[in-house]
């Protein structure tokens, strides 16, 4: 079982490192190139970019990097799975099904459409709250009413927003409660199926802020794995993780009363 989290682990990290990867040379040498730059200057001859420029690239290379990582994630699938790749992502009707060589796992026990709704509607209020709750007990920002960089293009604003929930959670939820849900499904129960990958969603954020980023996050992973177990679909998944990160987004920028 250990070498079995061990795999699944690296197997979330190479995806990652790959798209983030690929992002940066995309962006680094295509940016250069679109602004007469040379991509191979040395750092201290490089030219310095203005903070709009700078902000630009960094919402490019959020883009890319959940495009490619969704890319990558359906493609390696489809390349090992062919036929059954939608049915390893629970992205077919068929529920839990088995990976290539592996017997089909027990059906899920499926969720009334009227539950499933209610869930929908009433998980961002719990979502804000853990949130708050987390930022206030690691001191950080996250949680508090921000504003978008001043000067922000309206575009660069909406390919930001698009970015945070839409593209995100649709690469985020196939890899972990699409393919690597599967694959630790292959050889877990559902509990520790939900758990594991709650706990390598909740790491995966894991920044320059420490800690607080995946513990606030970590609420939300448990519930994604649990609708993923309970409705053997992957859409009911990236629906709430949508959901909830429009949620807390309105809610951080909404200006503030002071």
């Amino acid at each position: 079982m250990i070498l079995g989290l061990a795999g699944l682990a690296l197997r979330a990290l190479l995806y990652l490192a790959a798209a983030s990867l690929l992002a940066v040379v995309v962006v680094r040498v295509g940016a250069d190139l679109l602004a007469g730059i040379d991509p191979f200057l040395s750092p201290d001859r490089r030219p310095r970019l203005p903070p709009r420029q700078l902000a630009m690239r960094e919402i490019a290379l959020d883009l890319l990097r959940q495009a490619l990582l969704a890319a990558l994630v359906v493609g390696a699938v489809w390349w090992r799975d062919r036929d059954g790749w939608r049915r390893t992502l629970a992205l077919a009707r068929a529920e839990e099904p088995g990976l290539r060589g592996e017997p089909d796992l027990p059906r899920a026990t499926g969720l009334p459409a009227s539950r499933l709704l209610v869930i929908l509607l009433a998980w961002p209020v719990v979502h804000i709250l853990w949130v708050t709750a987390t930022a206030e007990m690691f001191s950080t920002s996250f949680g508090r009413h921000v504003s978008l960089a001043p000067g922000m293009p309206l575009i660069a604003a909406a390919a930001w927003l698009a970015y945070a929930t839409l593209l995100a959670p649709l690469a985020e939820e196939l890899l972990m409660r699409g393919e690597i849900f599967a694959r630790a499904r292959a050889f877990l129960g559902p509990a520790a199926a939900i758990l594991a990958t709650g706990l390598l969603f909740a790491v995966a954020h894991v920044s320059q802020a420490g800690w607080a980023r995946p513990v606030s996050l970590l609420p939300l992973a448990l519930m994604l794995g649990w609708l993923r177990w309970r409705t053997g679909r992957l859409w009911p998944c990236i629906a709430l993780h949508a959901w909830s990160n429009l949620a807390v987004l309105v809610y951080v920028l909404w200006p503030s009363a002071t």
